[in-house]
């Protein structure tokens, strides 16, 4: 199958002249996810999201693929053995896209975890989660935490857990993982929303889809229908009449990126905040990102924007923790918000809420799933298709096989053999890159964003020589352009500057400075009217003073930090 921006319209059409088995509604990594497993056993299945993948919580979460330590604190025992675990298997089948982080748990008198329980705390984690050796934690005295972090407060300080996470490009994983159904047969369209129902007999036996660039209208007929559209879940269930029982409760979380030369810090930390809260600071491409914070929320969950009283607390949990650095908001560069969807607990603050998933199926036929974590969703794409093949609509395909295949299974970009080979991998294709004039640090950076798909963008390199100089790209820019319009479906400058690179959050500088040329090469290879044009640029700006500026309480906004000419 193909995943090409240009072949938008034609994947719609193809949808709209067959019946599928499955089509999942929602490109987050929850369907993503259940995209790939349900292609791996035989369904035939298509994927629509209304706006570009993982656009929602998917490209907007602490972007971290961790086993839910906090969740033993709360007695989740049986989440934290099963998060715990996953968190190997998604590193495993994407290690360009996941990266063990040591991450720094300071203990201070009279803090929320002693040493003690810290230590027997840790050691269950490391049994459940079934942490390598090489990975189990270990305890650390004052000095030893101190070396790992000079910036940490030393009053009161008493040592340290040190236990391993894995960091992880959220919307990368994203893409990674729907790539790779479509790959394997699965049709994917972004900008195609869901605009209602279509049923036969009180059962549900299809959608129309409006696509959202060119404003056509389609039927796409499948004999199940997922709702896996996260904190628009109970929308759906609302079209399709089935909005009973449990329902969602949006919480937000908030992320500010500071220069590693304003806040330099070299170990990922998980501390405590003054209001008892955990948070955590980390290390990333030069910057340093904290977050995040955890509030109701009960406003557009398309655009969340970050409030400056989000960044006056996270502001104040730095300063709380890391006394010597004296950062303010003029040292904010840029910064995000995402919604969670979690199940509504009745008396409970947005921290306490379960993250477990659940799944209902209404009476009209539709799956919905609903919580759940970034970590999981390789399981949980599990417990929909088991449910998919149990299924009456099933009971007599032969082809639909009943087990999971997706344990072992590489994502699109992972298949370098196994996390221990990466660097190997990645060494081999290095003199070639740097034939094709790629410095050192470029391709360093490439093959570690794409994996086993570098070679496609080597290719893709391979034409450069004969690109219109007066657009004045750079080798890495253009070729990261162009195979995300051919490979990833990228449409907008939206798309490839915060999910395909996520540049808008840790590159803010180099966005503003490529934008113009990125918008031009992309209305010329895709067609855009000028209509268009405008549209994406426009849209594009509020990004930038979205992840620039905080949103005030009286709504207003502030002037911009960032001009034409950074």
């Amino acid at each position: 199958m193909t995943f090409s921006s240009e072949k938008r319209q034609q994947i719609l059409q193809q949808m709209s002249k067959i019946q599928l088995d499955v089509l999942i509604i929602g490109g987050g990594i929850t369907g993503s996810g259940i995209a790939l497993d349900a292609v791996t056993r035989g369904f035939t299945a298509g994927l629509v999201e209304m706006q570009d993948f993982s656009a929602g919580t998917s490209s907007r979460s602490t972007k971290l693929v961790h086993g839910g330590l906090r969740y033993l604190k709360q007695f989740q025992v049986k989440m934290v053995a099963e998060v715990g675990r996953e968190r190997e298997i998604v590193f495993e089948n994407g290690p360009h896209v996941t990266t063990p982080e040591w991450m720094l748990l300071p203990l201070y008198k009279g803090g929320t975890f002693g040493k003690f329980s810290t230590s027997i705390g840790l050691l269950i984690y490391d049994f459940l989660a079934r942490v390598k050796k090489t990975e189990r934690r270990r305890m650390l005295g004052v000095q030893e935490t101190l070396e790992k972090e000079p910036l940490v407060k030393k009053e009161g300080l008493k040592g340290a857990g040190y236990y391993v996470e894995y960091r992880t490009d959220d919307s990368r994983l994203t893409i990674e993982v729907l790539k790779e159904a479509v790959t394997r047969g699965a049709h994917a369209v972004n900008y195609s929303k869901v605009i209602d129902f279509i049923y036969e007999n009180g059962k549900v036996i299809g959608v129309e889809v409006l696509d959202v660039i060119s404003e056509s209208t389609y039927q796409i007929f499948a004999k199940k229908i997922v709702n896996a559209t996260g904190p628009w879940v109970d929308t759906l269930r609302e079209k399709d009449g089935s909005k009973t029982g449990k329902t969602l409760r949006h919480t937000k979380g908030s992320h500010l990126v500071i220069d590693s030369s304003k806040f330099p810090l070299k170990q990922a930390v998980y501390f405590d905040t003054p209001d008892g809260r955990m948070i955590f600071a980390i290390p990333r491409e030069g910057k340093t990102y904290v977050g995040t914070t955890d509030t109701f929320y009960r406003q557009d969950a398309v655009s969340p924007r970050i409030t400056e009283e989000d960044r006056a607390y996270i502001l104040k949990a730095i300063h709380y923790m890391f006394p010597d650095v004296q950062v303010t908001e003029d040292d904010i560069e840029s910064s995000w918000a995402g919604v969670r969807p979690l199940i509504h607990e009745e008396g409970k603050d947005p921290s306490e809420i379960s993250r477990k998933d659940e799944v209902w199926e209404s009476p009209s036929g539709m799956i919905t799933i609903a919580g759940g974590k970034l970590t999981g969703y390789r399981k949980m794409a599990e417990i929909v298709v088991n449910m998919l093949v149990k299924s009456p609509e099933f009971q007599t395909n032969n082809k639909i096989r009943k087990k999971c295949k997706t344990k072992k299974l590489p994502i699109s970009g992972g298949d370098v053999g196994g996390s221990k080979n990466l660097a190997t991998f990645i060494k081999a294709y290095k003199d070639e890159a740097l034939a094709l004039g790629f410095t050192s640090e470029q391709y360093e950076e490439l093959a570690t964003r794409y994996g086993s798909n570098i070679k496609k963008l080597l290719t893709i390199a391979e034409s450069y020589k004969n690109l219109n100089s007066s657009l004045d790209l750079p080798l890495d820019l253009y070729t990261q352009l162009i195979y995300s319009m051919e490979y990833e479906m990228t449409y907008t400058p939206s798309d490839f500057f915060i999910r395909r690179t996520g540049a808008l959050f840790f590159n803010i500088q180099w966005v503003v400075k490529w934008k113009q040329q990125v918008i031009d090469v992309m209305g010329n290879e895709l067609g855009w009217s000028e209509v268009q044009k405008q549209q994406f640029t426009a849209q594009l700006e509020k990004e930038l003073h979205y992840a620039i500026n905080a949103e005030e309480t009286t709504f207003e906004n502030k002037k911009m930090k960032y001009s034409e000419n950074t």
